[in-house]
This record gives C-alpha cells, sequence and structure tokens, in this order.
C-alpha cells in the first residue's frame, strides 16, 4: 500500500493540474473515506473492496466532498486553533468532538467563533498532494460541493454557520449563520440553491447562494442530521436523530408531506442509482433499512455495531456503511442487503465520498 504524505511545502502546488486535467493512476471507481482523529483518509478500490491508498496530512477529517470532475477533494477538518496561529486545546479523544458535533455542546460566542479558525484542504487525487490549504471561522463537520464545481461549502455545528468557498479563486465568499448546530448540507442540481440541517432547533433552511443569505427555514423532527436530495432536486429526505424518524420535504413550498418512523437514533442516509430506494443506518438499531419509495414497504440487514455513515456507491450495486464502534465498514448488496464483506479501515469511518470512475 502507497502511503501517501502531505507537507506543508506542497500547499502552494499543483495549481498546473487544472489546466492539464491529470488523471488518476489508480484503480477505478475509488471511494474516499476520512478516518478523523487517525489523520488519515483510505482510498478504497470499489471494484476490489480493497484499500489502495492512505492520504495523510490533513488533520480530523470529518467532512469530505469531491469536485465533480473527480480530481480534488475538500476536506474539512474538526481542529481548530486560535486565528493568531497557536493551537487551541483539543479534547481528549476524538469521543469529545464527536460529542460536541452530534449532541448539542454549547456554541462558543461571536467573539470565541471569530477567534478560532481551522483549515479546509484542496487535495489533488492524481498524487494526494495539497494544492490549497483555506481558513474558516471554526471547525468544520461536513462538506458539500456545487454539482458544477463551482462552490464548496463548510458546515460549523459550533459557531451555527456554514462557510462557501469560491473553488475557483479559492476564499471564502460567505459565511451564513444558519441556526444552531448545522449539521449536514446539500445543493440543489445547477447550485442556486442550498439546504441545510441545524440540528440544535430542529430545522432545514434553505440558503439562495446567489445572494448567500438564508430564504426559509422548515421545521422538521428532532435533531435533524444527515440529508439527501432527490436526483430532480424536488423531495429532499431529513434523518432526525432524536425521533428516529425521517422527514420528506417538498422544497418547492418547504413542507414536510410524510415522516417515515423508525424509533429509534439515526445517522447516516442516501438514495439509490435509481432513485427508487431510501437506504438508512438506524444507529440505535444496528440495522440498515431500506425503503421502497413507491410502496413504503422496508426491508433491513442487521449491520452489528452501531452502523454510521452510508454511502451508495454508484454504478456498482453497493452501499459502504461503517460503523460508530469497530474500525470497519459493511459492504451491502443495494438489491437485497446481503453483506457482502467487510474493509478493515483502521479507524472511525466518517463522510464518504466516492471520486474518479463512478
Amino acid at each position: 500500500m502507497n502511503v501517501i504524505s502531505f507537507s506543508r511545502a506542497a500547499a502552494w502546488t499543483g495549481l498546473m493540474a487544472l489546466a492539464l486535467g491529470a488523471q488518476t493512476a489508480l484503480a477505478e471507481p475509488l471511494v474516499y473515506v476520512p478516518l478523523g482523529g487517525e489523520n488519515k483518509i483510505v482510498a478504497v478500490d470499489a471494484a476490489t473492496d480493497e484499500i489502495v491508498d492512505t492520504l495523510t496530512g490533513p488533520a480530523a477529517v470529518h467532512g469530505l466532498a469531491g469536485t465533480p470532475d473527480g480530481q480534488f477533494l475538500i476536506a474539512g477538518s474538526f481542529e481548530t486553533r486560535a486565528s493568531d496561529g497557536e493551537a487551541v486545546a483539543k479534547p481528549a479523544g476524538v469521543s469529545e468532538d464527536e460529542h460536541a458535533a452530534h449532541h448539542g455542546a454549547a456554541s462558543p460566542d461571536a467573539r470565541n467563533a471569530v477567534a478560532e479558525v481551522s483549515t479546509v484542504s484542496v487535495v489533488r487525487t492524481v498524487d494526494g498532494s495539497v494544492v490549497r490549504r483555506i481558513d474558516v471561522p471554526g471547525a468544520v463537520h461536513h462538506v458539500a460541493v456545487s454539482d458544477d464545481g463551482r462552490f464548496a461549502v463548510v458546515t460549523h455545528p459550533n459557531a451555527g454557520s456554514i462557510s462557501a468557498i469560491d473553488l475557483g479563486s479559492y476564499e471564502v465568499v460567505a459565511t451564513v449563520a444558519t441556526g444552531p448546530l448545522p449539521n449536514y448540507a446539500a445543493f440543489a442540481p445547477g447550485g442556486d440553491r442550498l439546504y441545510v440541517s441545524n440540528a440544535g432547533n430542529d430545522t432545514v433552511s434553505e440558503i439562495d447562494t446567489a445572494r448567500w443569505i438564508v430564504r426559509s427555514n422548515t421545521v422538521v423532527g428532532g435533531s435533524p442530521e444527515h440529508i439527501v436530495l432527490s436526483r430532480d432536486g424536488v423531495t429532499l429526505y431529513v434523518n432526525n436523530v432524536d425521533d428516529g424518524t425521517v422527514s420528506v420535504v417538498e422544497v418547492g413550498d418547504q413542507t414536510v408531506v410524510k415522516t417515515i418512523r423508525l424509533e429509534t437514533a439515526l445517522h447516516g442516509i442516501d438514495l439509490s442509482d435509481d432513485g427508487g430506494a431510501l437506504f438508512i443506518a438506524v444507529l440505535g438499531g444496528d440495522k440498515v433499512v431500506a425503503i421502497d419509495l413507491a410502496t413504503g414497504a422496508q426491508r433491513s440487514v442487521s449491520s452489528a455495531p452501531a452502523p454510521y455513515h452510508l454511502a451508495v456507491i454508484r454504478g456498482t450495486g453497493k452501499l459502504y456503511v461503517s460503523s460508530a464502534d469497530e474500525p470497519k465498514i459493511w459492504v451491502i448488496d443495494q438489491r437485497d442487503l446481503r453483506i457482502r464483506g467487510e474493509i478493515q479501515i483502521g479507524g472511525k469511518g466518517h463522510q464518504m465520498v466516492q471520486g474518479a470512475g463512478g
């Protein structure tokens, strides 16, 4: 296994790749899995379900997204430091920052939020080099990239805001207050709207990305976290962790049209390749559930312990589901929910992203 180490000297290199369109020499398709406190991102060949690379450098990456061309990863760090460059004391272990991100730790006041920054790294997938490092105001939990590749957005749960980064200039163009504990973000097709779950006040914010303002807030269930938007941009599915429910939101009029009840703590969520099935990691029930969106029928497979982040691997017929308690990913068949294998990843897998070849 090839281990690629990021160095500070590489931070300002790689711009030529934007013009040349460098192509990855690794196996395809690839799935990148950040390991949080392990300070690593592993690259998995989804054809073989084997780790083919380990990327090290950006610290405490929980949020990860990719550009549409597959050439770059946008990696957000949960590790903060003072804006004057001095290190800020970190929690003793990963479990503490996880608790802060997920369970409503007190948000800092505005002065502290501005005084502390974290780093978003732009990573070139062909060789693992960091081509830019961008400071943002506060720890980053999750990341989203618009389908035109113009913007990346990162959520700051302990600052009550999101930051928008222009991927052409690598500048933070807006920081928008959405609500307490913003958790997950999803762009609408075309990138003109952004949806952000606010776990601290049970809402989802709709943001106008032309002006970077909150247009509306929709009340959903208790502690909304992971979300997924339908391919046509019409329907948003919201995991409500405290309720054990999924809110189905029609985004045109911001109305909750249905509530799916699963009765215990949830985490990851995604849609099947054809959009006809919704997959949910039921963390509190040690299972993964598939819901037929046409009939409402539910199927499930036992996945113990603690199924966590979940990602449909496009074009493969597979789901990847990480465990919150063990350093592994389950490989699950989308069609029949059969567990096809496990991948030992060496840490807790957070926001997974499919790269080249998908």
